[in-house]
């Protein structure tokens, strides 16, 4: 005689348990060019059963002529953008949708201008060396970013967020792709069905 499945079993709950909310989760996945922003992000979406942006394709052509040129864009540059991005947001969460959006990130206050779209936006921050940053950058081919310097630039830049920051998974992209989605995915759902029992 074959066994009865119980349907409150450990497994039935745990899967019940890490469930997304039904509103959906609205995710950064940020860092400096080389961290993986893209290729992590549409992993950690398809995971999510989310929609993926890749906040580089809403650059301005002004934006993307400057970087192209190996020069820094300054906040009057990023500003436009990252109001773009956080309307993005804010639709999605305005539809309950799911969302995965790669962007730098790099201030505090460009976090904060993309916390306008929804207060309960998580970032997932990919840390790295410098060492391993740019020989990742120094391997790509047909991209905007190009240089060392752009990569210095970004890395003095860079606020790194702290506990001060909800919502904050960072994980170091040393480990590979797969290791650090799944990781992701782990934290990501347990935290968020921690909320839910909130």
């Amino acid at each position: 005689m074959q066994p009865q499945v119980d349907p409150s079993s450990s497994l039935s709950s745990m899967s019940e348990r890490d469930r997304l909310p039904e509103e959906g989760v609205r995710l950064i996945v940020m860092g400096v060019s080389g961290c993986g922003k893209s290729h992590i992000g549409q992993q950690l979406a398809a995971q999510l059963e989310a929609e993926f942006i890749d906040g580089d394709d809403y650059h301005g052509e002004e934006n993307v002529a400057k970087m192209a040129q190996g020069i820094p864009l300054d906040d009057d540059d990023r500003h436009g953008w990252l109001a773009r991005l956080a309307e993005l947001i804010e639709d999605a969460q305005c539809e309950k949708r799911s969302l995965v959006l790669a962007c730098s990130s790099l201030k505090r206050r460009y976090r904060d201008q993309l916390r306008g779209g929804d207060s309960g936006l998580g970032f997932v921050f990919l840390d790295g060396s410098r060492g391993l940053l740019l020989e990742r950058l120094e391997a790509r081919q047909d991209h905007f970013f190009r240089g060392a310097s752009m990569l210095d630039s970004q890395l003095a830049t860079l606020e790194a967020p702290n506990g001060e920051e909800e919502h904050l998974y960072r994980v170091d992209i040393s480990a590979s792709p797969d290791e650090l989605v799944a990781q992701l995915e782990r934290r990501i759902r347990a935290q968020t069905s921690a909320m839910k029992g909130a």
